[in-house]
């Protein structure tokens, strides 16, 4: 059974007040009827199969759909019910595990409006937000949070770090109607502000004045050259002189090699361009700061956040190599129940995953030792044989000495 009895008791107190719109735990095929594979033309997409994986905490309860197949696009969605959150609280949940550990390619989850057409899903297709890991080598490893925004998307402008290990991890996007977010990894905030401040939702509040010019006599430089500093006397000397230690060849032929001339060597005396020292520019008014003026473009926006009309979301994504399994899809308007169910339905995968990789891990190990260990059995019994072979072969080649020695003494 997917869900254990116990679970849906810890949660029924955070049920009454929290409203789920959608919810999947991929607890047999029966997501199958569910979820749309896209036929978009053009594309040959890889296939999801249900499968808790290589290691696990439950057989049953951690099945999750997995990418199947290495270098491909894959389009998988669902639609439900639509809602809208404004003035309520929206929150996407899922969870991810790259037990392949992923060289290249997405984790994330793309949230649609009712105009997403599932059989035609592709990476074209508008949607209202992206969020999720994205992995490709050792320069990207972050999770995206884009928000579609009067028809652009718009990446934020903080970098989050996504985790890159083989196992089972928990993503959280929680975004208020009071314009603020958060971003949680395994129920542990990672990144939060305002969704004003962390993306180009708007235009910037304050423009620099077109009209204004930085006076003619501003005087912006700290320091000016000293007028009774003086350049030596002797200051000025060649960059480079000829090798006083130098001498002519003897076998140097002025008709036939020209005119002999000293190599050049750096003179020890040339001290560079002279500059005079510098002292405080009495002057001196500071940086000239551009005037700003209200950007006659911006229009404040309470009302960011909010999304008219949430219906589908969905797995639009590139792997190189597959193997990665999502699981636990919520989206809620109540952060305290998401937490809840991230607690109850991943940390005990997380630590049985945990837990049956390093046996895996030790047993592998030890099965590599006795390969090693029969291989050098093998070796040694070889190099056994081949000294009793070669022994052999002087021991014969001694009785036909003593063959040749008979037939002598006979003659």
């Amino acid at each position: 059974m997917k869900m254990i009895a116990g679970l849906f008791a810890i949660l029924a107190i955070s049920l009454v007040s929290a409203e789920v719109y959608f919810e999947e735990r991929f607890a047999d095929d029966s997501w199958e009827k569910n979820w749309v594979e896209s036929k978009h033309s053009g594309v040959e997409f890889g296939k999801f199969v249900l499968s808790h994986g290589k290691f696990f905490n439950d057989p049953e309860d951690d099945k999750g759909i997995q990418t199947s197949q290495d270098a491909r696009f894959y389009a998988l969605s669902t639609k439900f019910k639509p809602f809208s959150n404004k003035d309520k609280p929206l929150v996407v949940q899922f969870s991810v595990k790259h037990e392949q550990n992923i060289d290249c390619g997405g984790g994330y989850a793309k949230v649609f409006d009712c105009s997403l057409d599932s059989k035609d899903m592709h990476g074209e297709t508008p949607y209202l937000l992206m969020f999720g890991p994205d992995i490709c080598g050792p320069g990207t490893k972050k999770v995206h949070v884009i928000f579609n925004y009067q028809g652009k998307n718009l990446l934020i402008n903080k970098d989050i770090r996504c985790k890159d290990d083989v196992y089972t991890h928990l993503y959280t996007l929680v975004v208020q109607p009071d314009n603020t977010y958060e971003v949680l990894i395994d129920n542990e905030k990672v990144e939060s502000g305002t969704l004003e401040g962390d993306w180009n939702f708007l235009p910037p509040k304050k423009i620099k004045d077109p009209d204004a010019k930085k006076p003619e006599d501003w005087d912006d430089k700290p320091t000016i050259d000293d007028p009774e500093d003086k350049k030596p006397e002797d200051w000025d000397q060649p960059e480079h002189i000829p090798d006083p230690d130098a001498s002519k060849p003897e076998d140097w032929d002025d008709e036939m090699d020209g005119e002999w001339e000293p190599p050049m060597i750096d003179n020890p005396e040339f001290k560079g361009e002279w500059k005079p020292k510098q002292i405080d520019n009495p002057t001196y008014k500071g940086p000239w700061i551009h005037p700003e003026i209200d950007n006659p473009e911006y229009k404040a926006d309470a009302e960011l956040y909010k999304k008219d009309e949430v219906c589908g979301i969905g797995f639009d994504l590139w792997q190189v190599k597959s193997g990665t399994i999502f699981d636990n899809v919520l989206i809620t308007d109540d952060p305290g129940h998401a937490k809840e169910v991230g607690e109850q339905v991943w940390r005990p995968r997380m630590d049985g995953e945990k837990k049956m990789k390093e046996e895996q891990d030790e047993e592998e190990r030890k099965k590599r030792e006795a390969e090693s260990k029969t291989e050098k059995d093998d070796d040694d019994d070889e190099d056994e044989d081949d000294e009793e072979e070669e022994g052999g072969e002087v021991e014969a080649g001694d009785e036909d000495h003593a063959e040749d020695h008979e037939d002598h003494d006979e003659l």
